[in-house]
């Protein structure tokens, strides 16, 4: 087994991984369901996890609102590639010997909670993976941060039942996050709670992030919905202007609202498709990842990017522009009503 568990880890790196370890059921006992391999493998004993890095030089200008395309095509790719290399690993452990199942990197929920696929939960959290077995640390903001390349990674995975060796979580004090707050204030939504954090144990370790309020708010900015930051200083992405409101009891009618609006505006350049969405979903967030890196300079520079470069609008042709606010204020009192109406709410 430890021949086999340096193989996979260097399978990973082979095959472009810039990170990678193993999590076994000793390391993730005590843990909340998604950490349970058992879910999507009998007798799974332990996963190799991986991390996929994003293109920094793709970055400044997606915070920037410059360039959100050449970001998008990116990110894809990043989830592909990680898809991939998970079901390669599958392939080759199984035909090894050791039944393996590969994880998807994104867009597969589990359908046995309360909302089911609605809650966007998936089988197994490749973050709980990734921190136990020393991928990477866990940011305030809750994602996984590497001293490479700070949060823009998308994590990848296969669960098997071979009784792979467990690597080592990453000291604390290896942990390069400092608490700074910028993911925090990054976040349109506000999902993240000012003070609270929440505390996993895993195989006896704990790590603690930001608590989160509803999730129904990064579906509502991170699915693209709204955009529009509550200040009306700054937006993501996303043309839409609806109101993010302060009480989590609110947002569940607020989300309902701008579906309708969203699968009716224009298609925009790029999108892709989403089990989740009746429409493309179009990459426009993510701030709280992308804003995280170890320089903290370089940290408040992409935050300057985001929140003093404008909001965006939708032009008829599905064009998006960067604007100030003011003048996006201007661009929409010519919209006819019901065009208007695609991204904010209007008087009757």
């Amino acid at each position: 087994m430890d021949k086999l568990s340096e193989l996979v880890l260097d399978y990973t790196r082979c095959e472009g991984a810039l990170a990678a370890g193993i999590a076994t059921t000793d390391t993730l006992a005590g843990g909340p369901p998604s950490t349970d391999l058992s879910y999507v493998l009998g007798g799974a004993r332990s996963a190799v996890v991986f991390a996929i890095g994003l293109d920094q030089d793709l970055i400044p200008d997606y915070l920037g609102k410059v360039d959100r395309l050449a970001f998008e095509q990116n990110y894809e790719q990043a989830n592909s590639i990680a898809s991939g290399v998970g079901v390669k690993l599958a392939n080759f452990m199984t035909q090894k010997g050791q039944p393996t199942v590969a994880l998807a990197a994104n867009d597969v929920y589990r359908d046995d909670t309360p909302r089911g696929r609605g809650d966007m939960l998936p089988p197994i959290s490749l973050r709980y993976l990734a921190a136990v077995g020393g991928v990477g640390s866990f940011g305030l903001s809750g994602n996984i941060i590497t001293d490479k390349n700070g949060g823009a990674i998308i994590l990848g995975g296969v669960v098997t039942q071979a009784e792979l060796i467990a690597t080592d979580a990453l000291a604390e004090e290896d942990n390069y996050c400092d608490s700074c707050g910028l993911c925090k204030v990054s976040c349109a939504s506000g999902l993240m709670k000012p003070e609270e954090k929440i505390n996993v144990t895993l195989g006896g370790r704990t790590f603690s992030y930001a608590d989160r309020r509803s999730y129904l708010r990064c579906q509502y900015v991170c699915g693209g919905f709204t955009g529009l930051h509550p200040d009306g200083k700054w937006s993501t992405w996303s043309p839409g202007r609806f109101a993010i409101p302060d009480d989590d009891n609110d947002m569940m009618p607020l989300f309902l609202n701008s579906i309708n609006a969203y699968n009716s505006r224009p298609d925009t350049p790029g999108g892709h498709y989403h089990s989740l969405m009746a429409s493309k979903l179009y990459s426009t967030c993510a701030n709280c990842q992308l804003i995280c890196v170890p320089d903290k300079e370089e940290r408040k520079r992409r935050y300057k990017l985001l929140t003093q470069n404008g909001v965006v609008v939708q032009h008829p042709d599905g064009s998006i522009e960067a604007m100030s606010s003011d003048d996006a204020t201007q661009f929409l009192d010519k919209m006819p009503p019901d065009t208007r109406a695609l991204y904010e709410n209007i008087e009757s």
